[in-house]
């Protein structure tokens, strides 16, 4: 039997580390995600872009890596996290290139191939560092504002007040400082609703025809990093010479701690977004023996309603389930299955490694791969991790009406 808590339907190679979804799109009849992705080791390293593709959003194909850390060069400890627009009818990878500290990043380029295969950096930066020393700007998202394509990225470092950086982008060799879209500071919204020292990932889209900007909180706390979650903002977008975004409301993407660093896709009038999954107390000797870390989270599909974002889980993704699970079924049974119930409950793993119980709230789905739990509800999504073992079997106690489905 494979690793029981490895995800099977989600991207996830079989070894080493991933985390940021990053370079989304959908090209020659498949989705394509890209992905911070270590392979050499179960934890953060020289990263480089993993590449995987699927034709239903469920079953995924590892592609050949993107690109990798090259010695000596702009991106030496690391390809960061970026984004993927077409330029013309050229594939281009936007993204952070760390040639050794974080803080020293500079925007960069890579052209591809029509299938997306072959990847040729650009010998400079589109962007060359910004801000004193300690400050780091990273993680560009491409956008378009007022008919020019901008690229937003996040800014910020220890002690230091967050902000959303806006460049104008039309010649993507050649990313041009406009000004800051949004201060952690001075916007009171802002300021109360998504405090950090950098916005980490910032994503500004347009779902259901508003605004939306949506970052992952990084704070300092005596030299130590802590990923604080993510937060969306609904807003107005004021074209000009520097675009600003001025928010009204906001609130919480996902509820769950390992939930950190989506992208958003915007296709068509659809937005679909994809996060990571970070692992929950896993210790040295666990990462060791299983060979792998962090996952990407089911793809939700995102609207803005009654003054909420909201998710649930792409339509693709839920037209894979198949037979009835009745009572208690074991992970030989089911690796991967899916919940439906009609009042509280409580989601258990009997024999799991660590904690085994979800609380379930009224009205649930709840998507369960390998050891990846979401939990979506009434528009909210709460993702955790439990850790099933070869032996385990899972049951839900209470929650009124109960559907236990396989997905395959």
């Amino acid at each position: 039997m494979t690793d029981p808590a490895l995800p099977g339907l989600h991207v996830r190679p079989a070894r080493g580390w991933v985390n940021d979804p990053n370079g989304l799109c959908r090209a020659g009849g498949r989705w394509h995600v890209f992905f911070q992705h270590n392979p050499h080791a179960p934890r953060h390293g020289r990263i480089a872009w993993g590449h995987a593709s699927s034709a239903d959003l469920a079953h995924w194909r590892e592609e050949p890596i993107a690109m990798e850390p090259v010695p000596g060069g702009l991106d030496a400890a690391g390809c960061w996290s970026g984004c993927l627009v077409m330029d013309g009818t050229t594939p281009t990878i936007c993204y952070t290139a760390v040639p050794d500290a974080p803080e020293n990043a500079v925007g960069r380029t890579a052209t591809g191939s029509a299938d997306l295969s072959a990847w040729t950096r650009a010998g400079r930066p589109s962007a060359e560092r910004i801000g004193p020393p300690g400050a780091c700007t990273r993680d560009p998202f491409a956008v378009r504002i007022g008919g020019r394509r901008c690229i937003v990225q996040g800014h910020g470092g220890p002690g230091r007040t967050a902000r959303v950086l806006v460049h104008d982008a039309t010649d993507l060799s050649d990313w041009r400082l406009l000004g800051t879209l949004l201060d952690g500071r001075d916007d009171p919204v802002a300021r109360e609703l998504a405090p950090a020292d950098v916005w980490e990932c910032p994503n500004l889209v347009r779902i259901d025809g508003r605004w939306v900007l949506i970052v992952s909180l990084l704070r300092t706390n005596g030299g130590r990093a802590l990923l604080a979650g993510v937060r969306w903002l609904r807003g107005e977008l004021a074209d000009g010479p520097t675009p600003r975004f001025v928010p009204h409301e906001g609130g919480t993407v996902d509820a769950g701690w390992p939930f950190y660093a989506p992208q958003v896709l915007v296709d068509g009038e659809r937005a679909l977004m994809w996060g990571w999954a970070r692992e929950l107390d896993r210790d040295e000797a666990w990462l060791a023996g299983h060979g792998w870390a962090g996952t990407l989270t089911t793809p939700r599909e995102l609207h803005l309603r009654d003054g909420r974002l909201v998710s649930a889980p792409a339509a693709e993704y839920l037209a894979h389930r198949a037979e009835h699970l009745d009572g208690s079924w074991s992970v030989a049974e089911a690796p991967a299955f899916a919940v439906t119930t009609s009042g509280p409950g409580v989601l258990v793993c009997a024999g799991a490694e660590g904690p085994g119980r979800v609380e379930l709230p009224g009205r649930a789905q709840v998507l369960v791969d390998g050891s990846l739990v979401e939990v979506f509800s009434d528009g909210d999504c709460r993702t955790t991790r439990v850790y099933p073992t070869a032996a385990s079997t899972w049951r839900v106690l209470g929650g009124g009406t109960v559907s236990a489905r396989a997905l395959r």
